[in-house]
């Protein structure tokens, strides 16, 4: 993320991880920026000099920073903003200044200190801040100090504009539109003021600054405004080098650079791969859970059972009798309980972040673990935000289930950003390439229109091994042609409120799954209504030990009552269970919904339907695991991952204990559930939600911002 060369190219410059990482170009080992290993650093760039570097910070207990650091050193210094929420800093052109985007919190962040957001600037001799001007975003410089560049719109597209900065009116006084395009996402002026790099349609574009009183339509395809394009691939992170005689950009881990020729008959693009390896550390260590029932999902329960793991691998899997406990084991009694595979939820929307900052910990994160989620796939997310997520889970400075993704739908209607138009295989290809460059496994074709483009999708997915999880809009053709052309699954319930024999023989002889989604499934009141309506989801222990109650309360204490007839989510499951029947596999996905617990509710309601509970149970595990390609998990076996759960007595008897996770096992580690404090291979104490130190889960002392005439931030 976030990527900026150094203005003479010698360096690059992005995050990773949570951290601040520096290549030399000539080099091929990106090395850690800093040694403050208490903060997420995030959106560092180049003074015009090259000399310095500023960045972003954040603390889950002490907010945000802006920060400089000159390069070669390691002692950062920090920049006089006050507390909040802050990104996209920028250096001047002769450096005396620093100018930001101060933003609210809410949600995964703190929302204290989150008045007066806006585009702030800050001068570094007399610490001086004012408010530039409340809205826009991705403030910069071309070639004067006195004038600022920032992203705005102008008749609801996306605009590049400047405000001149001698003037002291925080109001619009001053700016001027520059350039604008209907179908741009992102817009930057280059060092020298006289071009302005493009993004759109997920392609890489320069044309020239005009010079012009009334704001140019630059979009591509616009005659009058003659544009070079650099890319045919994806581009994100748009920067110019200091000369302004190349662009840079990247996609994952490849950076691009071209240089601006607008004579040139081809386009030379170069580029260059960043290679970071941070492997989780593994625990050489041994543990065991004896006189346990077990549920293997791939064979029949073992009443008396044993499981034995090293490190984060399952070694022994048998009756107590006959599977024997290395000395060296630490043992934990499973008398009374049940263990069975940690849960997947291949259909779990969600935050991971806000405007780029990603939480040192998310209260999220923590709920699904607490409720035995180990692992999610979420059809539908913010790229760089769920990717750079996923990577901070897997190297173990995120605790978190397992993340998957689409990341980006491929979006067959009009929508600026979101839009994947797919008119032949060479687009599919694109499309489905520079998600896959990102980190998915997956892509969700999402009403492509016409169904030969819903092929295009498929048929390249299937050449490049990446997964489509296609949702059919409410539309039954849309749906029952996917299954014809073998999709990986269809997301969503089927919009009929029966499906006959010929839907379930057509579908049991095929391999595509099914995932329902019973808790916002359509024709009728919403499963996850149902919950509301019959249990006190407020007084849950463990949904309330780590959902803020702000969030949790409005949603939960007053729900409507409706007769059992009017849930059509009981209709939904038990053709569910018909298509299971057929031989469909049929998956659990919670949405998103409530944190952790929702997934249970797909459980139960499966029940409803008419599932057994251990037929409910496979589809919340070995079935949602098999669906998602996923070898090392979903089933207890011996050389599988260690991702397991021990529920307090048996769920096969009773489904609504499959929620009285007592402790959740991911890769080896052992957490107390209840509270999500680390037992095994080593002990660490519960992770503090922020949002129990006050009201609205922050701290009630009260603070002022003095850029607002000390207005109290609550």
């Amino acid at each position: 993320r976030d990527v900026t060369h150094a203005p003479d190219g010698s360096s690059v410059l992005f995050t990773a991880l949570g951290h601040l990482y520096l290549q030399r170009t000539a080099d091929t080992h990106p090395k850690r920026l800093t040694r403050d290993d208490d903060v997420i650093e995030f959106d560092g760039a180049f003074s015009r000099d090259g000399k310095e570097i500023v960045y972003a910070t954040w603390s889950d207990s002490t907010l945000g920073e802006i920060r400089t650091l000159k390069v070669g050193s390691k002692r950062p210094r920090v920049v006089a903003t006050g507390p909040g929420h802050f990104i996209q800093p920028q250096f001047s052109p002769d450096s005396a200044d620093i100018v930001y985007k101060k933003i609210t919190g809410g949600g995964l962040l703190p929302s204290i200190w989150s008045a007066n957001p806006g585009i702030y600037q800050v001068n570094r001799l007399t610490n001086e801040r004012r408010l530039v001007r409340r809205s826009g975003t991705r403030p910069h410089y071309g070639s004067r100090n006195d004038r600022l560049f920032f992203s705005t719109t102008h008749e609801g597209k996306l605009a590049l504009a400047s405000q001149n900065l001698t003037t002291t009116d925080p109001e619009h006084t001053g700016t001027r539109v520059h350039v604008f395009g209907e179908k741009a996402t992102g817009l930057r002026v280059s060092p020298n003021g006289k071009l302005v790099a493009i993004q759109e349609g997920y392609k890489v574009h320069v044309t020239r600054l005009p010079v012009a009183t009334e704001p140019r339509d630059v979009g591509v395809g616009v005659k009058s405004s003659p544009h070079l394009t650099l890319s045919t691939h994806s581009g994100y992170n748009l920067h110019f080098s200091g000369d302004s005689r190349s662009l840079h950009w990247s996609l994952g881990a490849t950076l691009y650079r071209a240089d601006i020729d607008f004579n040139a008959e081809e386009q030379v693009v170069t580029n260059t791969q960043i290679q970071l390896a941070n492997p989780k550390p593994v625990y050489d260590k041994v543990g065991a859970v004896q006189h346990v029932r077990i549920l293997p999902m791939a064979g029949d329960p073992i009443e008396d059972g044993t499981v034995v793991w090293r490190g984060d691998r399952i070694i022994a899997v048998g009756s107590a009798a006959e599977v024997t406990i290395p000395d060296s084991a630490t043992v934990f009694d499973g008398t009374g309980r049940t263990l069975m595979p940690g849960l997947v939820d291949v259909h779990a929307h969600g935050g991971y972040g806000h405007n780029g900052i990603i939480p040192q910990q998310s209260w999220r994160a923590l709920s699904y673990l607490a409720f035995g989620v180990t692992t999610i796939h979420d059809p539908s997310n913010d790229n760089e935000t769920i990717f750079a997520a996923a990577e901070r889970q897997r190297a173990g400075t995120l605790l978190a289930p397992r993340i998957f993704s689409t990341g980006k739908i491929l979006y067959g209607a009009a929508a600026v950003g979101t839009s994947a138009t797919v008119n032949s295989e060479e687009d599919a290809y694109f499309h489905i390439n520079r998600q896959a460059a990102l980190g998915a496994i997956s892509v969700k074709s999402y009403n492509q229109p016409r169904r030969e483009q819903r092929q295009m999708v498929l048929a390249a997915a299937r050449e490049l091994e990446i997964m489509v999880v296609p949702e059919g809009g409410a539309l039954y053709n849309h749906n029952m042609t996917q299954v014809v052309d073998g999709h990986t699954g269809v997301e969503h319930a089927i919009p009929l409120a029966n499906l006959y024999d010929d839907v379930q023989q057509l579908w049991g002889a095929t391999d595509v799954g099914y995932t329902p989604t019973l808790g916002v499934a359509y024709g009728g009141l919403e499963g996850e209504q149902f919950w509301y309506a019959h249990t006190n989801v407020w007084e849950d222990k463990r949904l309330t030990q780590f959902v803020p109650p702000w969030l949790l309360d409005g949603r939960a204490r007053r729900p409507a009552h409706a007769p059992l007839s009017e849930y059509n989510h009981i209709a939904v499951a038990a053709a569910a269970k018909k298509l299971t029947d057929a031989g469909v596999v049929v998956n659990i996905g919670g949405h998103g919904q409530r944190e952790g617990l929702a997934p249970h509710w797909e459980i139960w309601m499966l029940e409803q339907g008419g599932y057994s509970p251990l037929e409910a149970l496979q589809a919340a595990t070995a079935n949602g695991a098999s669906y998602l390609g996923l070898d090392d998990i979903g089933t207890i076996e011996v050389g599988k991952l260690a991702d397991f759960i021990v529920i307090d007595g048996d769920p096969t008897e009773n489904i609504r204990l499959s929620k009285d996770v007592r402790w959740t096992i991911l890769g080896g580690t052992l957490f107390d559930a209840a509270t999500m404090g680390t037992v095994f291979p080593y002990t660490q104490a519960p992770l503090a939600n922020a949002w129990e130190r006050g009201h609205d889960g922050y701290p009630t002392t009260s603070n002022t911002d003095a850029t607002c005439g000390g207005i109290h931030e609550h």
